[in-house]
């Protein structure tokens, strides 16, 4: 797949809109104007969002809990969330719903875990309760394999297969090396049954050059993993070092280059691994220099914004946007429109309703979530 230059790709850019977070905000874009509306605010750093059956929002925050927003009111904290470890980058991550949740009441997330050994990342199982106050039968269906100390990198977020199976990304937690040894889960896109258990169709299922559940490798910190809805490809993106903020298309064995290949340079300027290609390693679909520290991504596919059918959202931190990305028939990216830049905050994550608005929560000490819905044309 072609890959645009970051320099090239630079010279497509859009720059779009002036908003006030105060009120319900109306943003002309690129294509049409598009609607922002804050449906909470005062969560603590969340992290994710999900919609719930009756159009209620959960919500993740970073110090370790979980909250369900209904009409414009924050709960409680749900119980049974297990402890985490909330220091640095890490703490509570990603929640994703089972497919059947509307039945099951089962979902899934990931957090930094501490033991006497360090701090890794986990996925866990539970059931949330029907009267929304606590999680049952919290089970771990992934622990990564070596704990460490430090507490940078983690990942971490999860995308269902069409099969309920899991893709989990996990960060090469500040120790670069790591991304390159098959036998330990830093810098890898993990692929497990939802109970745990090894794919038929993982490369390493018999355990031999690589740990079972890894599907993936050569990833610096994937932050966004993510389906395309029409075809069931799978995506990520991950934060590079200096520069070389990569969208990447994981497909199983192949190794993502980190730190070997990079288009980044380290945090002092010094250069990072043997260059920007080598033979064996993969490409990224894109990247961006200078980096723009990414947080989720999605693919859009929905009823309310037509015009952006296929288009990557990604959230951004460190420019505080949303950047909407194009893409050729030959599935080369080829412009990008940056949504809000600087004015709601940190973006960590994007999700598409199901009415096809966009979802976003901001990183940040009063975090918010808001709503991105097509704004009504005025009369006359």
């Amino acid at each position: 797949m072609k890959r645009m230059s970051a320099f090239h790709f630079a010279a497509a850019l859009v720059l779009f809109g002036t908003v006030s977070a105060d009120a319900a905000d109306t943003i002309n874009t690129q294509d049409l104007a598009v609607r922002v509306d804050k449906l909470a605010d005062g969560l603590q750093h969340p992290w994710a969002v999900e919609v719930l059956p009756d159009g209620a929002y959960l919500v993740t925050e970073r110090p370790g809990r979980m909250r369900i927003v209904r009409d414009g009111k924050l709960s409680d904290p749900i119980g049974g969330v297990p402890k985490v470890s909330a220091r640095g980058q890490g703490g509570l991550m990603d929640v994703a719903l089972a497919p059947d949740f509307a039945t099951s009441r089962k979902l899934y997330f990931t957090a930094a875990i501490a033991n006497s050994r360090g701090s890794g990342t986990e996925a866990f199982s539970a059931t949330l309760s029907n009267d929304e106050k606590t999680l049952h039968a919290v089970t771990p269906v992934f622990t990564m394999q070596r704990f460490t100390s430090g507490n940078i990198q983690y990942g971490s977020r999860i995308a269902i297969a069409r099969d309920g199976s899991l893709f989990i990304s996990v960060g090469d937690r500040g120790d670069r090396d790591r991304s390159q040894d098959w036998q330990d889960d830093a810098g890898s896109i993990i692929h497990i049954n939802a109970d745990g258990s090894i794919p038929a169709d993982n490369p390493f299922k018999d355990g031999g050059k690589a740990l079972p559940e890894i599907w993936s490798k050569g990833h610096r910190n994937p932050q966004g993993i993510t389906f395309d809805a029409k075809d069931g490809k799978l995506y990520t993106v991950e934060h590079g070092a200096r520069g070389g903020d990569e969208i990447n298309q994981p497909e199983a064995g192949k190794n993502y280059g980190w730190p070997v290949i990079t288009y980044g340079r380290d945090y002092s300027g010094a250069a990072i691994g043997e260059g920007t290609a080598k033979e064996g390693l993969e490409q990224p679909l894109h990247y961006w220099d200078p980096s723009i520290a990414p947080g989720a991504l999605v693919v859009y596919r929905g009823a309310m914004f037509p015009e952006w059918d296929g288009n990557f959202i990604v959230a951004a931190l460190k420019f505080q946007l949303l950047s909407r990305m194009q893409r050729d028939d030959g599935g080369a990216f080829v412009t990008e429109e940056r949504l809000f830049e600087g004015e709601y905050g940190r973006i960590r994550d994007v999700v598409v309703a199901p009415d096809g608005a966009l979802l976003m929560v901001t990183d940040e000490d009063n975090g918010a979530l808001l709503r991105i819905s097509r704004a009504q044309a005025r009369n006359g």
